[in-house]
């Protein structure tokens, strides 16, 4: 690719989407603890540590498979207790290997745990493996 770097230099603004914004807006806000930057018809406005979300309206929800928006923690059991103190549920998934947090240990050492947002988008928690445990 040449030219130089087209978007590596521009924020990222990342989207959810919600069939009711207020329910969406309480969970982000409330329970997540994202501050709120703008409340309108079009979007709540959270600051995810410095990226801009914005929890969209729309008519119907189309939950995809796979994780949609996913944060980094540096204490994963630290934030899993954290959320199902405020109500979150940790997902299980067949086939995966989970510990007692629903985390799963990936190849590289990190751990994984997934939750769902009130429309059923999977979110998901990641905590980098410690260095030299890389495998």
């Amino acid at each position: 690719m040449s030219g130089g770097p087209l978007l590596g230099s521009s924020e990222l603004v990342a989207f959810v989407a919600t069939t009711d914004i207020d329910r969406a807006g309480a969970f982000y806000g409330g329970v997540l603890g994202l501050p709120l930057v703008e409340d309108g018809p079009s979007a709540c406005v959270f600051d995810a540590h410095g990226t801009q979300l914005r929890v969209t309206p729309v008519a119907e929800i189309r939950t995809a498979p796979y994780t949609v928006l996913g944060w980094a923690v540096d204490d994963m059991v630290a934030a899993v207790q954290a959320l199902v103190h405020a109500g979150v549920g940790f997902e299980r998934f067949a086939g995966m290997e989970q510990d007692g947090l629903g985390a799963w240990a990936a190849p590289s050492g990190a751990r994984v745990a997934w939750f769902t947002d009130p429309d059923g988008n999977v979110l998901s928690l990641t905590q980098a493996s410690a260095p030299g445990n890389e495998t």
